[in-house]
């Protein structure tokens, strides 16, 4: 059930690669060893002048990518941190982004409060 969004912050004449969503959806399904149709992602992109952080004076090349992750479960807090390491690899090679600009939110598990279809997740 995995469903990823993925916002890049872009400059103002920079487009999202033709075919990044469904490259995305291949390495985090990877990650997440999901079965075919079972990881599901969603780009946006954020024009850099749409974004801002305290203190003031961006970086050149600072373009971060902000990926929120649903779950049905979480990994365990053992776990957690090798999937993280994994998704950040995947998502910054799939977006051409150093990794220390990937940052990524957990979302609280879906199961139980997520439906599709009409049909509530329950595993």
């Amino acid at each position: 059930m995995p469903i990823v969004d993925v916002e890049l912050v872009v400059r103002s004449e920079e487009s999202l690669a033709p075919g990044l969503a469904a490259r995305l959806a291949e390495a985090c399904g990877q990650v997440f060893g999901s079965p075919p149709g079972r990881t599901w992602v969603k780009v946006r992109a954020i024009l850099r002048t749409r974004y801002a952080e305290n203190g003031g004076n961006l970086a050149a090349d600072l373009f971060p990518v902000f990926v929120t992750v649903l779950k049905a479960r979480l990994p365990s807090p053992a776990d957690l941190p090798a999937e993280v390491a994994k998704l950040t690899v995947a998502v910054a090679q799939t977006c051409g982004r150093p990794p220390e600009h990937v940052h990524i939110i957990y979302a609280p598990e879906g199961q139980g409060r997520v439906a599709f279809g009409g049909e509530m997740v329950l595993e």
